[in-house]
């Protein structure tokens, strides 16, 4: 008997399989000096415990981002260690802030699949959530990821694609318990902007750049544990290795800090698509667009729904083309809530 996992290939997956993966994982501080070493990641919320006690947390959490990574990277044996790339996500909510101590798990459930016309590869949509060491959920999404049949004889499933939200509705968004915003510190924030000097429609170009380096990329990969073998391994991918698909969102992430730096903490992801590969040496810029705003409960919070689009040496403001395909320099376009203050 094998002792090694060649991964799952599209004939493996069916209609409510629970995929529990393996190695829980116990957060650290270390966590974040090593996500704010990879990634110019400057929200005050996520750099002090002072200001996060100021606004109502205990202390402060681990980046929404790096939580997402830790619970994204748990799954990638089970669910796209054989795949051609990940294709997008939907409903993802973040439950619970997560704090150094806390121990991440994840578990995903197949609610769909469908073969390619192909008969190669296959779409396999995955509900995942990330619970810690009480197996309380503190964040889950759904995405879906196309994957290499092994057989390519196997008969192929019958299609079942999930219903999904185009996008969640603020009282969709789970408010960290304690939130408060009626004192917030725009001094220590970075910037004097609040909820009502943001317009829907309005754009933002978020001015920096950031060249993505082979050695970064490769910490990343396996800091979080993602084993999908386009990330690391020449001889699978000889074009170059695939650059993390996350390591993209936590740059133009940190880069709309410049027009977004009250944007503190991301509640929700309403969509995302990778639309072109990323790889070692292309320069990450960001721009984005305000979709809807929302009042909250929680004292002195609004809600702010964004695009987020990261690109390569493209025009701000550029998505797509006349055709109606992404432009070739966009890499990135992720559609998410944050909370920031009134």
């Amino acid at each position: 008997m094998a002792k090694t996992n060649p991964g799952r290939f599209f004939e493996d997956y069916s209609i409510g399989q629970i995929l529990d993966h393996a190695v829980p994982r116990t957060v650290s501080g270390g966590e974040r000096a090593l996500y704010h070493a990879l990634y110019p990641a400057r929200h005050a919320l996520y750099s002090s415990d002072q200001f996060a006690q100021a606004c109502g947390l205990p202390a402060s959490p681990i980046d929404e981002l790096a939580a997402f990574h830790i619970v994204f990277g748990k799954t990638v044996p089970d669910v796209s260690l054989n795949a051609v790339a990940n294709l997008g996500y939907a409903e993802g909510r973040w439950r619970l802030p997560v704090y150094p101590g806390d121990t991440l798990r994840s578990t995903s459930e197949v609610i769909g699949l469908k073969q390619n016309s192909n008969g190669k590869t296959g779409v396999v949509y995955v509900r995942t959530r990330g619970l810690n060491q009480r197996d309380d959920v503190v964040m889950e999404y759904v995405r879906w990821v196309m994957v290499r049949k092994n057989d390519l004889d196997a008969a192929a499933p019958d299609t079942v694609l999930p219903e999904l939200k185009k996008a969640l509705a603020p009282e969709d968004l789970t408010i960290p318990a304690g939130l408060d915003f009626s004192d917030y510190d725009f001094t220590l924030s970075g910037e004097p902007h609040r909820w009502g000097d943001y317009a829907i429609g309005e754009k933002i170009d978020h001015v920096d750049g950031v060249t993505i380096e082979e050695a970064e990329h490769m910490i990343a990969t396996r800091l979080w544990q993602n084993t999908a073998k386009v990330h690391f391994d020449l001889t699978f991918r000889p074009e170059g290795r695939l650059i993390y698909g996350g390591h993209v969102i936590s740059m133009a992430r940190a880069l709309s800090f410049n027009g977004l730096a009250n944007a503190q903490m991301i509640v929700g992801l309403n969509g995302g698509a990778h639309a072109n590969p990323c790889f070692a040496g292309d320069t990450v810029k960001a721009w984005s667009e305000v979709l809807d705003k929302a009042e909250t409960a929680a004292p002195g919070v609004g809600a702010i729904r964004l695009r987020l689009v990261a690109t390569k040496g493209g025009e701000a403001f550029t998505l797509r083309g006349e055709d109606g395909k992404y432009d070739k320099s966009v890499l990135l376009d992720l559609d998410y809530w944050a909370l920031l203050p009134l």
